[in-house]
């Protein structure tokens, strides 16, 4: 069999030569946006290339089952296609869609879902509702991460290639906030004039890391951190005389790891405070740096109030906020409701969440740190009958422990919101094996110009 393959593999590689120039139809489009050709059967993904375009496109990788190429021309373009896109937008993953029109977006992402409730849950025919689009499709984003590195000797800020390390510089970022890219190109160029070097990955040399700013979408108010190697460093004084007076917050982040995490485990604040405060659905919420957050506020908006009135709540319900955060989902509720419970394991959004409902003068709203899977057992134990359960999980979906423990609590409605519409069509076959069934199922596009996709639904008991 292994001979086979290999011969297989020879076989393509005489087929397809890498630089040569095929002319093909593009078919279908992947799940990050890359046009789908099949020439013989055998696909390549090519970059900049949409649905029913016929392109010339040149070879420029063969593997086993699929190849790569690249659009040497257009011989027909798609009525979908967005002309004059800086590739930078595409080739950083910045705005994987942003060659596309912004219905046919919204389009595609539906499909997306009702392909991954076909293939992972069985559901060919389930009744998957548009896409909610966003009325603002860029300059949305309210927090930015800005890796900074040395490009041909100079210090730049940019995003890296995908699927390297290697940093396309850029000055417009498309999809964040104006003031936030305002702000980046401000601290880079003190950087360059105070020749405060940027980290180098293979030397593992330099100060500045990254810079992560947060901008309140409805307070305006901004959050500056410098991920640097050292507490101490020169120009720091300068720094500070800078920006101290032009932010809210002034903070850094020590970082000497040699990973790729965004952030050290020690925090110093310059100036300011150490958080920012926002406002969501009429509710305030102090933002630290470690903090999740929606980075598009004003959909947000739109997708917490359409996951509440999924739930049909009822001033004598009592809900349960799993994953809860810094509480934005549930106490964003916690007026229309008679009590809120909400966990999660990680103890400073906890810590957050009850700061937040003091704020806001909440008084029926509970937090408690641990997981999902053992605090919900217990406060049934304790007599605590939830009515509805809101989960917001990360990616990789639900721990099966936790969808037992959601389901043995016999709450009448589960309302899942999801980041990834593939490990969510896993969980929904779950729910319904422990007796809850998928009853709504709407895509809400939070971010505009990428493959991103949020999905809101509505599991009910049987």
């Amino acid at each position: 069999m292994d001979f086979i393959k290999r011969v297989c593999y020879h076989e393509i590689m005489k087929k397809f030569q890498k630089n040569e120039i095929i002319q093909g139809k593009v078919v279908d489009l992947t799940h990050e946006g890359q046009g789908v050709i099949k020439v013989d059967n055998f696909p390549f993904f090519v970059e900049n290339a949409l649905p029913a375009e016929e392109i010339k496109m040149k070879v420029l990788k063969v593997g086993k089952n699929f190849g790569f190429g690249k659009v040497e021309d257009w011989l027909s373009q798609s009525p979908d296609r967005v002309q004059d896109v800086n590739m930078a937008y595409l080739r950083t993953g910045i705005a994987d869609f942003g060659h596309m029109a912004y219905p046919a977006q919204l389009h595609f992402k539906r499909q997306q879902v009702v392909d991954v409730l076909r293939k992972n849950a069985h559901k060919p025919d389930f009744p998957v509702l548009e896409t909610l689009g966003a009325e603002q499709e860029s300059q949305y984003r309210n927090k930015a991460q800005v890796p900074v590195r040395r490009v041909n000797g100079r210090i730049e800020t940019g995003f890296f290639r995908k699927n390297s390390h290697d940093l396309v510089p850029i000055r417009d970022f498309y999809i964040q906030n104006p003031e936030i890219d305002d702000l980046v190109n401000q601290v880079r160029e003190s950087l360059i004039r105070l020749n405060i070097q940027p980290y180098d990955e293979q030397t593992k040399r330099g100060i500045v890391r990254n810079i992560v700013i947060r901008r309140g979408h409805h307070s305006g108010q901004m959050m500056l951190i410098l991920v640097v190697t050292k507490e101490k460093f020169a120009g720091l004084s300068e720094l500070f005389a800078e920006y101290s007076n032009k932010v809210d917050s002034f903070q850094l982040s020590i970082n000497t790891s040699t990973g790729n995490a965004i952030f050290g485990s020690k925090f110093k604040l310059l100036s300011g405070k150490d958080y920012i405060t926002d406002s969501m659905l009429g509710k305030d919420f102090q933002i630290s740096a470690r903090a999740f957050y929606q980075v598009n506020t004003a959909q947000a908006e739109k997708l917490y109030q359409l996951a509440y009135d999924f739930a049909d709540l009822k001033a004598e319900d009592v809900v349960i906020d799993a994953y809860s955060g810094i509480g934005t989902i549930g106490l964003g509720m916690a007026d229309k409701v008679a009590q809120v419970y909400g966990m999660e394991i990680i103890l400073e959004a906890v810590e957050n969440a009850k700061t937040n409902a003091a704020l806001n003068d909440i008084t029926n709203a509970h937090y408690e740190v641990g997981p999902a899977e053992e605090v919900m057992p217990q406060w049934v134990q304790d007599g605590i009958q939830p009515d509805v359960i809101f989960v917001d999980p990360p990616r990789k979906g639900l721990d099966e422990s936790f969808i037992k423990a959601a389901t043995a609590t016999q709450a009448r409605a589960v309302v899942y919101i999801s980041c990834n519409p593939a490990t969510f069509a896993r969980d929904v076959v779950r729910f319904e094996e422990e007796g809850y069934l998928l009853e709504k199922v709407q895509p809400v596009d939070l971010f505009p110009q990428t493959k991103h996709v949020e999905v809101v639904s509505l599991l009910v008991k049987a």
